[in-house]
């Protein structure tokens, strides 16, 4: 599992106590240094710091953890502002009760332990400057929330946008296996009606290939040696199917071991091959497979002959699909070419692919998982 939006400390519910206090200790220091006055000792300008700390507590967190989650959070804009400005008001009285009967006596008491001047000739309970500082750390802790949510938001939104695209993929591979499964079983159907002797074969060659797409395929990626050999499998179902009509050529260069590639993805161009190119022509046919594989740079090229009166499926289902496949899943990492040449149709695909991963550690990279924690 991932860090916790990349940084458990900052957002994790379970640091939330030490995170507090990690907060409130950088301010008491902080305020120890900057109020200190120049006769007064730093451990008088401490505990004062820590007296005001607690009343910045009270303050702050109703804020903090009522006022903007219940209503601003929810957009009840009218009655966020209307509680905010009741609490200021409030505020600056609890500003004068804390001054008088807490931090006076409080400061008057740890003079006298430390033997030191009380500091104040003329206490004055309704000067502003608490309540000043109170406004202050009430709006730094509610950046700070505010700040939290929009992050949490925003990786929510990227979880939501991700999950749909893994939906649509998911989709579009589905699509891919009924067409596909259509076209090879007419093919064997047809062998069946003339009581082949290549049927059995065939049927073990298609059961091969469902094993593929029912267990193989779960995964993102799969072996480009797999992918290879389903697709030398699905071949050699239709060269069965035209005999002496078709001329096949397949020729693979390079080291395609450890390799790894989105499974089905080259099927529906050599679907496409065959249903609009071969099946149509009535004269000998011919169809050609080249593939390379050179530093992790994957090339393959499926030309097919047709007649010039035949157009090809350029925008068909099955080639959409490997499309949008693409522009998910390789982005800016492959490259798509299709060229009609009036009595010949070519695909040329390019991928930059993946390398020595272990198979049980492929994992879908589009699927982010969702935090049930709160974020406060």
């Amino acid at each position: 599992m991932n860090d916790y939006l990349e940084n458990p400390f900052v957002f994790s519910p379970r640091y939330r106590l030490l995170r507090h206090m990690a907060f409130w200790t950088v301010n008491i220091l902080v305020f120890s240094f900057l109020y200190k006055g120049p006769n007064q000792s730093w451990w008088l300008q401490f505990a004062q710091s820590v007296i005001w700390v607690i009343a910045f507590i009270v303050y702050c967190y109703p804020v903090m953890y009522i006022f903007i989650p219940r209503f601003l959070l929810k957009e009840k804009l009218v009655q966020f502002f209307t509680i905010l400005i009741i609490w200021g008001v409030a505020g600056y009285f609890f500003n004068y009760l804390y001054r008088k009967y807490v931090f006076f006596p409080f400061t008057e008491f740890m003079s006298d332990k430390m033997n030191e001047s009380f500091g104040y000739s003329n206490p004055n309970a309704w000067a502003p400057s608490g309540y000043i500082v109170m406004n202050l750390m009430a709006g730094y802790g509610s950046v700070i929330v505010l700040f939290k949510y929009w992050v949490k938001k925003q990786k929510d939104f990227l979880n939501a946008e991700k999950e749909k695209v893994n939906a649509e993929l998911q989709l579009l591979r589905a699509q891919v296996h009924p067409h596909f499964l259509f076209n090879t079983l007419n093919n064997i159907y047809s062998f069946s009606l003339h009581h082949s002797d290549k049927t059995p074969q065939m049927i073990l060659k298609l059961s091969s290939l469902l094993s593929y797409m029912l267990y193989d395929c779960k995964e993102s990626e799969v072996l480009l040696e797999k992918e290879i050999e389903i697709m030398e499998n699905y071949i050699d179902l239709e060269k069965e199917r035209y005999a002496n009509r078709l001329e096949v050529s397949v020729n693979i260069e390079g080291d395609i071991r450890d390799k790894y590639i989105t499974p089905l993805l080259l099927l529906p161009f050599l679907e496409n091959a065959f249903k609009h190119g071969v099946s149509e022509q009535l004269e000998k046919s011919w169809m050609s497979m080249d593939i390379s594989v050179k530093q992790n740079i994957f090339r393959c090229k499926i030309a097919n002959s047709k007649e010039e009166r035949i157009q090809p499926e350029k925008n068909g289902i099955g080639i959409e699909n490997v499309k949008r496949r693409l522009a998910y899943l390789y982005p800016g990492k492959h490259e798509l070419r299709l060229n009609d040449e009036e009595d010949f149709f070519v695909v040329s695909l390019q991928i930059e692919l993946h390398s020595a991963l272990q198979p049980e550690k492929v994992k879908d990279k589009l699927v982010l998982e969702t935090s049930k924690n709160e974020y406060l």
